[in-house]
């Protein structure tokens, strides 16, 4: 059977594909039970077959569900289908209508405008995730998801986790997630992560916005990652001269090598990319100096000195009597370890915890089942903002009512955050079309428009109806269910069943039933000459028995000398 054809868990209609990842295929859906559409990312056969990843899959699709954030794509449920195939894991998410960012750096390159405005939206929904304490680990363009209206949305969160845990080397890690462009330098290294990892990640997506192509490129995965770790990027608007170079400066501390050096968090990297705008730009002197504190001593500048301090020597005739190092060699090396210590010195009194909660923090209340007046009270007192959501329908919730809110409730949230309420409009019902004398194929199409689910089939004879027929549905045309209902119907066979008349039978009874409404049979009587006429004519043979299609005709054989009824001779 194929995904486009199955209901996962009893729930989940998966329709026509949306795309495919380095590990599973996401698949446009629809939700039978609260009668919304979805998307369904179903793991590859492949990875599905490793428990040990299929547990850890499950339960960071979990973790990720609890987080509720404008920027970031919704988890509703994740379970594990059994099928005749084997065991099919699935992650429940909301249905996002636009493309993702891969597809628009592709087409063509943004401007720094765009690319801001991006990464902010980016870095936004980072805040709250790090906030949450959950590191993405995976943020590439392919993840990110820009609305038709240019907002953004942040995909996969807690997936890429699985991945990491489950992959030993860089090799075995881009075999599931195709690409290294994108490591941070303690990914490629195996080394522990932090938030940390998402702002490197986060700059080489900016630095790819604005240069048009990656920091980083090489024949292989691997020679990427040796890139990420040890080689310093070039900056941005020495690729492209359009780009401010005050975005350089915000590109080369998000990539820093050093976790330490890098932006403390979120929060402080949108600070300083957003202020680019009206920042001050820096000389390239002042991006030279940056680029040495981050990335060390320019190698080619190092060489450099060691040329003229060799043509010194020869000017001048000295000779070296000693072996080790010139002594200004010592001072330059002692000079850039204190420009070092005193770079980290800054950072670690500007630090702030990634895990902080701010002062003016609230908790989203839990409003379900209020009057949206009731509701936006309850906000109000908690100095938060209600904003009313489109309607949904709802079985279980009264018209009026509370269904939800975005952020869910027990979010922590900032004072004066819009909470987006979704109030109940009461529940909608599908109308059973009227199904009875169509064809299979027409019913099938109709109960589809309608919104209803396609069941089991029943093969019944009439007499009346031709094959393929249908006879009755269940529940029956005109009846109001939920959207999503099983339909099943009775279908006709074009057949009746005839039955051994012979010899028991009289020829009268016979040709009733036969001609009956049961049956609705032509009846022929054949004249038998191996028999002597009997008192009361009784059917000696037949020439059918059991199905025959719907008005065939019946030959019955009766002694020689036997009256035949008008008609039937």
């Amino acid at each position: 059977m194929s995904d486009q054809s199955r209901v996962l868990a009893g729930r989940y209609r998966v329709d026509g594909t949306i795309g495919h990842g380095g590990m599973a295929t996401v698949y446009e859906g629809f939700d039978l039970k609260l009668g919304r559409s979805v998307a369904i990312k179903i793991l590859d056969k492949d990875l599905s077959r490793d428990t040990s990843f299929r547990t850890r899959f499950r339960m960071e699709a979990q973790a990720a569900s609890r987080m509720s954030h404008p920027s970031i794509v919704r988890v509703y449920d994740a379970g594990e289908d059994v099928a005749e195939g084997g065991v099919t894991p699935f992650i429940v998410m909301e249905l996002v209508r636009g493309r993702t960012l891969k597809e628009i750096i592709s087409e063509s390159k943004l401007t720094p405008d765009d690319a801001v405005h991006y990464v902010a939206g980016i870095l936004e929904a980072l805040e709250y995730s790090h906030r949450a304490g959950v590191i993405h680990r995976d943020i590439k363009p392919g993840n990110i998801m820009i609305t038709a209206d240019r907002r953004v949305k942040v995909m996969d969160f807690g997936i890429a986790r699985a991945v990491s845990d489950s992959s030993s080397t860089v090799a075995e890690t881009t075999s599931i997630l195709g690409t290294a462009a994108y490591f941070s330098p303690e990914q490629a290294k195996g080394e522990p992560v932090d938030a940390r990892t998402d702002l490197y990640s986060t700059g080489v997506v900016l630095y790819e916005m604005l240069a048009g192509r990656q920091p980083f490129r090489g024949d292989t995965p691997v020679a990427v990652a040796y890139q990420h770790v040890s080689e310093t990027p070039v900056p941005p608007s020495q690729v492209d001269h359009h780009v401010p170079r005050s975005l350089d400066a915000v590109v080369l501390r998000a990539m820093a090598k050093d976790p330490f050096s890098r932006f403390p968090d979120a929060a402080t990297f949108r600070t300083a990319l957003v202020g680019t705008a009206e920042g001050k730009v820096p000389s390239q002197r002042q991006l030279d100096q940056l680029t040495n504190d981050l990335y060390g001593a320019n190698p080619r500048a190092a060489a450099e000195t060691a040329r003229s301090l060799r043509q010194m020597s020869s000017d001048t005739g000295t000779t070296r009597t000693q072996q080790g190092p010139p002594v200004a060699w010592i001072w330059a090396t002692v000079a850039v370890i204190s420009v070092l210590l005193v770079s980290v010195l800054i950072w670690a009194m500007s630090f702030k915890s990634v895990d902080a909660v701010p002062d003016n923090a609230r908790e989203v209340p839990a409003i379900a089942d209020m009057t949206y007046d009731d509701a936006v009270v309850a906000l109000e007192e908690l100095d938060l903002i209600a904003k009313r959501g489109t309607d949904e329908s709802s079985s279980t919730v009264e018209e009026g009512h509370v269904i939800r809110t975005d952020p869910e409730a027990g979010t922590d949230v900032t004072k004066g955050e819009t909470i987006t309420v979704y109030v109940s409009s009461g529940a909608v019902t599908a109308l059973i079309p009227t199904l009875v004398d169509l064809s299979e194929q027409t019913a099938k199409e109709a109960l589809s428009k309608a919104g209803l689910v396609y069941g089991s089939i029943k093969r019944v004879n009439n007499p009346d109806l031709q094959a393929g027929t249908v006879i009755s549905s269940n529940p029956a045309s005109g009846a109001e269910v939920a959207p999503g209902t099983v339909v099943n119907l009775e279908i006709a066979t074009g057949k009746v069943t005839v039955k051994n008349y012979a010899p028991t039978f009289t020829l009268t009874s016979a040709v009733e039933e036969l001609q009956g409404p049961t049956l609705k049979l032509v009846v022929k009587v054949v004249a038998d000459v191996a028999c002597d006429v009997e008192e009361v004519p009784k059917v000696k043979s037949q020439d059918q028995v059991g199905d025959v299609a719907i008005g065939s005709t019946v030959q019955l054989h009766v002694c020689e000398g036997t009256a035949i009824p008008e008609g039937l001779g």
